[in-house]
Order: C-alpha cells, then sequence, then structure tokens
C-alpha cells in the first residue's frame, strides 16, 4: 500500500479508503443489499491487513448502523491513532424539524450521535455529505470551526456540489479565521467526469485533497452492459447517474483488461488513481476480491495509448450526484 498526503495538509492516508456504506443492518434505512455485523468485520479485517487505513462512513448509512459496525471492528481490529476515519453529516435522520441539513444544532448534535455510535472521542475527517441551501454558509462553516477547535474533529472536508458553492464556503471560512475544507469527496470515475470542468482545477488551485465516490460507476465499469446484480435491482439513486452511450467506455475498459489480463476493476480504478488530483479513491468492498482488486490497482499504471483509449468515448453528461 502507499500512502500520501490529504491535500496540503500533514495528515498520511493510504491510497484506497474503504468506503462503508457496504456495512449495516439490512434493514435499517434504505440499502437493502448491505452486509450484517458478521459478513462486514471479515472484510473490514481484510482491507486493515492490506495496509489500508482510511475508512469512511456516514450517519444516514442504515440508519446509523453502518457507524456502529465500523466503529467495533476497527477498536477490536486497529490501533485508534493508526486509521483515518471520517463520516459525513447533513442526511435526515429522523422525521420532523432538524432532522437533517447543517444548521448549527444539527451539526453539533450529529456529530455528538456519530462519535457515540463510532466509540471514539473524535473523527479525522468530518464531512458535509451535501451543500445545504436554507442553512446560512456562516453558520455552517462556524459550527464545523467550532467542532474542530473542541478536539471533537482534526480535519473536515466537503462533498458532492457545485464548485461555487465550495469556493463561497471556502471564502466565508478564511474571511472569518475559520477551519477551512481540506477534502472534496464527489463523484467521479470513467464514465462521469464532468468534474473535470470546474471543481478539480478548483482542489487543485487551492490544495484540497479529492476522494471520489463510486470510482467504479456502481459497479458498471466492472461488468457487461446491461448485467444487473442484487444491488443495482433496488439502487434507484444509482439509475439515475449514468446513460446508454456510456456502453463505449465500458467497453473499453473490457478490452484494456482482456489485453493485461487483469479484471476489469483493477483498469478503472488505476486510470483514477493515476489522475494528478485524487488522493484516494473511495471503495465499497462486499467480497474479498473487491479489496484484492483495489490493492493492486495502486501498483500499476496504464501506459498514455491505453488511457487515450479509455477517455476517447466519453460523452458529456447531466450534473449528477448533488
Amino acid at each position: 500500500m502507499q500512502y500520501v498526503k490529504l491535500g496540503s495538509t500533514g495528515l498520511d492516508v493510504s491510497r484506497i479508503c474503504l468506503g462503508c456504506m457496504t456495512y449495516g443492518l439490512p434493514d435499517r434505512g434504505t440499502h437493502e443489499w448491505t452486509l450484517d455485523e458478521e459478513a462486514s468485520r471479515p472484510l473490514i479485517r481484510q482491507a486493515l491487513d492490506a495496509g489500508i487505513t482510511f475508512f469512511d462512513t456516514a450517519n444516514v448509512y442504515s440508519d446509523g448502523t453502518s457507524e456502529e459496525i465500523v466503529g467495533r471492528a476497527l477498536r477490536d481490529f486497529a490501533r485508534r491513532d493508526e486509521i483515518v476515519l471520517a463520516t459525513k453529516v447533513h442526511g435526515r435522520m429522523r422525521p420532523g424539524p432538524n432532522g437533517g441539513g447543517l444548521s448549527r444544532k444539527a451539526v453539533l448534535s450529529e456529530l455528538d450521535h456519530s462519535l457515540t455510535r463510532l466509540g471514539t472521542d473524535y473523527v479525522d475527517l468530518y464531512q458535509i455529505h451535501r451543500y445545504d441551501p436554507y442553512t446560512p454558509v456562516e453558520e455552517t462553516m462556524e459550527a464545523l470551526h467550532d467542532v474542530v477547535k473542541a478536539g471533537k474533529v482534526r480535519y473536515i472536508g466537503a462533498s458532492s456540489m457545485y464548485a461555487w458553492q465550495f469556493s463561497k464556503m471556502q471564502y466565508t471560512a478564511e474571511r472569518h479565521g475559520w477551519t477551512r475544507f481540506v477534502s472534496m469527496q464527489n463523484h467521479y470515475n470513467l464514465l462521469y467526469r464532468e468534474e473535470e470542468r470546474e471543481m478539480l482545477p478548483l482542489c487543485a488551485d487551492q490544495g484540497v485533497g479529492v476522494l471520489p465516490w463510486s470510482p467504479l460507476a456502481r459497479g458498471r465499469l466492472t461488468r457487461d452492459w446491461g448485467t444487473a446484480t442484487e444491488r443495482s435491482a433496488t439502487d434507484t439513486f444509482g439509475g439515475t447517474l449514468y446513460q446508454e452511450g456510456d456502453r463505449t467506455v465500458v467497453d473499453a475498459v473490457s478490452r484494456i483488461a482482456a489485453g493485461r489480463g487483469v479484471p476489469r476493476a483493477q483498469v478503472a480504478l488505476s486510470w483514477l488513481l493515476h489522475q494528478s488530483q485524487v488522493t484516494a479513491p473511495v471503495i465499497g468492498a462486499s467480497k474479498p476480491r473487491h479489496i484484492e482488486d483495489a490493492v493492486a490497482a495502486v501498483e500499476w499504471e496504464l501506459t498514455e495509448e491505453e488511457r487515450e483509449e479509455l477517455e476517447r468515448p466519453y460523452t458529456p453528461h447531466p450534473i449528477a450526484g448533488h
């Protein structure tokens, strides 16, 4: 495993981040395909054994049970100071007023709830899951600054939004002397490259680390076009992200994988890992081979000709994932 700094910080993270949306009770929340605790723990242990030290979850994943499962596993299998633990705030955790969003009340309350579920007194990276148009930016950024100064959070990050929104939040923090975001977790893969237009150049200019979610496009980059899985059958959100024309990119991944004699996942991840702005793709793993492929992809690079073959068929997409 390789390790790099997260953006312009001094924080070392593994080149692969294990995304933990896969782990949580299937009857809690909206992800019917998640793995329960018994099935999740061996995969978390495998990731640690492979040198992955960066773990990402969120309060909304499986109604908080992802945080509980991940927290217990990491306490049992790892030393707290040797891992980088990330979670998120924004999504609705309960019905009624103040059940979600980025108000001061929500940020402070949901962080405490997340810390309890994770079984730790701090998180290394606390991320806003989306932009909240209903809360003043100043309120959110000051609340995030306060939890950093209270010692409950080491760094703060953001996730999918427009570049102007991210820039506005960063400027607000700088103007008031508050803590700035050090990372952007955005939707970026071979099938969806709209982030290359504005967000990635902004992150490069501001020294912000990039942590792409869905690096394998919900698995579409790993199998023949149109093949269904248990997850895809119920993943209504994922069904809105891609389009029929993406088949040509999937075909290119297949050709290169066959030529190299490696799984398609390694080709797609290798392309993403070697994009200059990418710090660590956030991979999901429901089978041991998913972790094996991700770790292997760190170790080799595509040729310039292979990258051109993968990139050439891309067509513009409507903005998705915000």
